[in-house]
């Protein structure tokens, strides 16, 4: 169980996050949704402890996440793995080496700086990829795939970790469509099958409604709406998105297709 309380982080004057707090209790897919500077991946830092909270707390299993230090705190981010938009991957290295790097905090510094690692953790991270569909892309370079098979690297190399939470800050924002609903698609078999806890920023309000078990939306550091896809209404994105005009803008700007536009009923509601 995840235990958000009260949660703010302080930039100067300004709360990035403002007293959140939610609740998940079952390894669901949650994702996050908001206008830029709303708050979400600073969140997403917070649970991965790569940013220090100003107040409040994290819960996981009975442990408190922001209290832990050194050691503790980095085991803990071996357990909760960060996807991010633009990959960070090491472009000059090969796609297995990058994989392997999910356990770093698990070998030593020699091992690492001489790439040296033990044939069962290369066996696991050649099937990791086999199951994700790159496989045949294990001896190239990083920086020679496309977006959405470097995405998908950086997805196996988080599985490598064998983490309880995946979290994702924008994994599509920078894909093609196509690409961006494989990775989609892979996340939401790694939710379903392994049955692990994935938390996703999303940029679209039709992949919230496509993919996630539940959905919150994020204003000014602050939650305006927790609920499923299906309460997701036009009025509920107003809240999350602004008024009528910002609104707007904000789905137009996410490139919802217009096939999704017209199922949801969202048509009447952006310009022509």
């Amino acid at each position: 169980m995840l235990q958000v309380k009260s949660v703010t982080r302080m930039f100067a004057r300004k709360a990035a996050v403002d007293d959140v707090s939610f609740t998940v209790d079952r390894p669901a897919f949650v994702g996050i949704i908001g206008r830029s500077g709303a708050g979400k991946s600073t969140l997403l830092r917070l649970m991965n402890r790569l940013t220090d909270a100003t107040s409040g707390e994290i819960w996981v299993d009975g442990r408190e996440i922001l209290a832990l230090k050194g050691t503790e705190a980095r085991a803990w981010q071996s357990q909760c793995a960060m996807i991010f938009q633009q990959f960070n991957l090491v472009p000059r290295m090969d796609v297995t080496s990058n994989v392997l790097h999910g356990i770093l905090n698990r070998v030593s510094t020699l091992q690492t700086m001489f790439n040296i690692w033990a044939r069962a953790d290369i066996l696991k991270a050649l099937e990791i990829l086999d199951r994700l569909g790159i496989a045949d892309q294990a001896p190239k370079r990083a920086e020679a795939l496309s977006g959405g098979q470097q995405q998908r690297v950086a997805i196996a190399r988080a599985l490598m970790q064998d983490p309880r939470i995946i979290l994702a800050d924008e994994p599509i924002a920078s894909l093609d469509p196509m690409n961006a609903q494989i990775v989609m698609d892979t996340l939401r078999s790694i939710n379903v099958e392994d049955g692990r806890m994935v938390i996703a920023n999303l940029h679209t309000l039709d992949t919230a409604r496509r993919y996630c078990d539940r959905v919150i939306g994020m204003r000014d550091g602050r939650i305006v709406f927790d609920g499923t896809p299906d309460e997701l209404t036009p009025a509920a994105a107003r809240d999350i998105y602004g008024a009528d005009e910002s609104f707007n803008e904000a789905a137009t700007s996410t490139a919802i297709p217009g096939t999704a536009i017209a199922a949801l009923g969202w048509g009447e509601m952006l310009p022509a």
